[in-house]
């Protein structure tokens, strides 16, 4: 069991997915300092009840959350510190809790590691997508880091660009096998395009 600092959101943050962030409370500067300074990541996970912001009260967790590592910051013209942040490792929270700082942390449990899968021709379709997106202005400031080659790097990471309701992607990104994600995604993307 390893103990992890984090970082709940109404948003879900996936392997291989980027995530711009606003950090503004002292108990995330805090974080972040930390972070950067160690090079070791934070967990980043849906909040399913409760508030992101000023809340005491413990919020309820999903099932599911990914690693977050910092891969850039700078200062953002509202004067707040603005970060992007990397999905990596998977994990389960087990228990958690809210420090004195208002902090929370939890005991979890990782997850199996996502080995790279080679793409299918099948799959093609969703490379199509991923790739039709590179040059979107959002997707040019966060960054694609997908190797376009291995299959969890490109579903996951049009998991993270996709509009889709965050239960979903919660569900998604607790999927073990490539081939289910796969599916997952044709059956959304043929749904999002009107097909279905």
């Amino acid at each position: 069991m390893t103990e992890l600092p984090l970082f709940p959101l109404s948003a879900v943050l996936v392997p291989y997915g980027r995530m711009p962030l606003q950090i503004f409370e002292q108990r995330y500067l805090e974080l972040v300092k930390s972070s950067m300074r160690s090079g070791e990541g934070f967990g980043i996970i849906r909040i399913e009840k409760g508030a992101e912001v000023g809340s005491a009260d413990l919020p309820v967790l999903a099932p599911v959350g990914s690693v977050a590592h910092i891969v850039d910051w700078d200062q953002l013209d509202n004067g707040l510190l603005g970060i992007t942040v990397e999905g990596r490792e998977r994990f389960r929270p087990i228990n958690h809790w809210r420090e004195d700082s208002g902090l929370v942390r939890a005991e979890v449990e990782f997850l199996p590691a996502l080995e790279p899968a080679p793409m299918i021709e099948a799959w093609e379709p969703i490379r199509t997508v991923l790739r039709g997106l590179e040059a979107h202005p959002h997707v040019q400031r966060i960054g694609l880091p997908a190797d376009f080659d291995d299959a969890w790097q490109v579903g996951l990471s049009l998991v993270q660009l996709l509009p889709l309701e965050e239960t979903l992607k919660v569900e998604l990104l607790a999927l073990d096998a490539v081939e289910e994600l796969m599916r997952e995604l044709d059956i959304l993307l043929n749904a999002l395009s009107g097909e279905a």
